[in-house]
């Protein structure tokens, strides 16, 4: 029988490191958080309702939502066909499709914005074009929609083609052999083999999407109620000096993230199970 090294440290060792870590977590993740809830109840549980339901609060958070529910679902299509494009078949440029996956994390979320505004602004000719059939992108939901887009859409991807380059393609020619088709492949073989990475990678993306700023703030115009999203709304906030409504909005974002915690924690034990093969 192995020993592994970790059972063979001295037990100083193992509670030094744990003892470290939950400092570290305390002080950096679970103190800030809970500094949000404080600074936001600091005046009262009125004063912090009365923050979340304002109309101009209300309005942020149902673009952040509606802009979510598009995102996600259409970087869960991309990504799957990406992923099913680059791990299945071999292709002149592949490497070159890889590596412009990774576009958005190399560039600043303010930039992607600019692109849009620079490709789509209303005194550019394609802007002035969607303008004449009344097709507003720019400073309204479909330019926040895009550039959330933008800037989410590698993780879908990235998560599933590590997972189906590991898995291989026996499975789908064994399919294929036995004469299904590509869409009775897909439906029957793959999915069942990749959705909980697709889910844990649309969680991610899900996360991503509600906290984007950069992006969102170049092509959203700011305007109060119209097309701030909850992270513009909080900086609106925050910077009329309005603090405690700013951390109480803020708050909303924080609750958000947690239910994505608890989300992306249970979909990487299903996932693992899965790995194992204890799951379907």
């Amino acid at each position: 029988m192995t020993v592994s090294r970790g059972t063979r440290d001295p037990a100083w060792v193992r509670n030094l490191l744990i003892s470290i870590t939950v400092v570290f977590f305390a002080l950096f993740l679970v103190m800030p958080l809970a500094l949000v809830f404080a600074e936001g109840l600091k005046k009262g549980m009125e004063v912090f309702w009365a923050a979340w339901t304002e109309p101009a609060a209300l309005a942020a958070v149902q673009l952040t939502l509606l802009t979510t529910a598009i995102v996600v679902p259409l970087n869960a299509v991309f990504g799957v066909a990406a992923a099913w494009a680059i791990t299945k078949f071999s292709f002149r440029g592949k490497a070159f499709l890889i590596s412009l996956l990774d576009l958005p994390f190399a560039i600043s979320p303010v930039i992607a914005g600019l692109i849009f505004v620079l490709l789509l602004g209303s005194r550019t000719p394609f802007g002035e074009w969607l303008g004449g059939m009344g097709i507003k992108v720019i400073f309204s939901t479909p330019g926040i929609v895009l550039a959330t887009l933008f800037v989410t859409f590698p993780f879908v991807a990235r998560e599933l083609i590590p997972l189906m380059q590991a898995q291989g393609r026996e499975e789908e020619e064994a399919a294929l052999t036995l004469g299904a088709r590509g869409w009775q492949v897909f439906w029957r073989v793959t999915l069942p083999n990749i959705k909980w990475g697709l889910l844990y990678g649309m969680v991610l993306c899900n996360a991503r999407a509600i906290g984007e700023f950069g992006a969102v703030s170049v092509v959203s115009g700011h305007i109060r109620g119209q097309t701030n999203t909850i992270p513009l709304h909080i900086e609106i906030l925050y910077s009329e000096y309005n603090i405690t409504a700013s951390f109480a909005v803020a708050s909303i974002l924080v609750f958000l993230a947690l239910i994505t915690i608890v989300v992306k924690a249970w979909l990487e034990t299903r996932f693992d199970k899965a790995e194992k093969g204890g799951g379907a």
